[in-house]
């Protein structure tokens, strides 16, 4: 069974922060690490599911079936090409998931409990951008989250109401959920904002700012168009590099 202190959110309500490039490029690092890793795409763009290479189009069953349905998880996990990384995936019908469960009694644990039967060392969750009922279900099963911040202008703003939801979850339905870390990406090292947003992000979040730094990197860009991670995309771009880096000081803050 998951040691649910290994299980992990990627979020921000805020779209295009690299989330699921940062979601991707930690579940192959670590699985490249040697660690059995599962990543959960509860996105309904499915772009984690695409990004690994997957045809969301041809998928008989997807995280919507697991989340309405009922369907095991263990029946809707399909391997990818990169060794010890499977993913739970997703189709854009996961959309209307919502709705078709906000009656459901337990409503916010659906995902936990589908998760708790794994048997996985990491299980890292792709959040939708958004703080609807699926990305309550990803706090509810997770116990900790790390949120992608773009080193931009507006980069704050959504983060408030962003760690009020945790809050609340943590209040009422989660009382282990924490913080892992504020992960910088899209850094643009040239610009005097870029570098400004870093100074207030290290004010306000002192000890949660990871050390590494993710670059503006066309290689990263490119690399879910073509279906492979970064390390098997352009291991030596600047990109792979950044990644690898912070899969490590993930590896060291979740203890695996």
């Amino acid at each position: 069974m998951s040691d649910v202190s290994k299980i992990m959110s990627v979020a921000n309500q805020k779209g295009g922060v690299g989330k699921t490039t940062t979601a991707i490029s930690l579940a192959a690092y670590l699985a490249k690490f040697g660690h059995k890793v599962l990543l959960v795409d509860l996105d309904p763009q499915g772009n984690s599911t695409s990004g690994l290479a997957l045809d969301k189009h041809k998928l008989k069953l997807s995280i919507y079936n697991v989340m309405v349905d009922k369907t095991s998880a263990l029946d809707v996990i399909v391997k990818t090409k990169v060794d010890n990384l499977d993913i739970l995936p997703s189709k854009p019908e996961l959309a209307a998931a919502e709705v078709e469960i906000s009656a459901t009694q337990g409503r916010e644990k659906i995902l936990k409990n589908s998760l708790a039967q794994l048997e996985y060392e990491v299980i890292i969750i792709d959040c939708p951008p958004s703080l609807g009922l699926l990305t309550i279900n990803a706090f509810v099963a997770s116990k900790s989250i790390l949120i992608p911040v773009q080193s931009e202008y507006y980069a704050l703003e959504g983060l408030s109401e962003l760690l009020e939801t945790i809050k609340r979850v943590r209040v009422s339905l989660n009382q282990t959920l924490e913080l892992l870390g504020l992960v910088v990406t899209m850094h643009n090292r040239r610009t005097t904002l870029g570098e400004q947003v870093l100074v207030e992000l290290k004010k306000h979040f002192p000890a949660k700012i990871f050390d590494t730094i993710i670059p503006r990197n066309i290689r990263l860009a490119e690399a879910p168009s073509h279906g492979k991670p970064i390390f098997e995309y352009d291991r030596f771009s600047k990109g792979a590099q950044a990644y690898k880096k912070l899969a490590r000081e993930v590896e060291k803050r979740l203890a695996i």
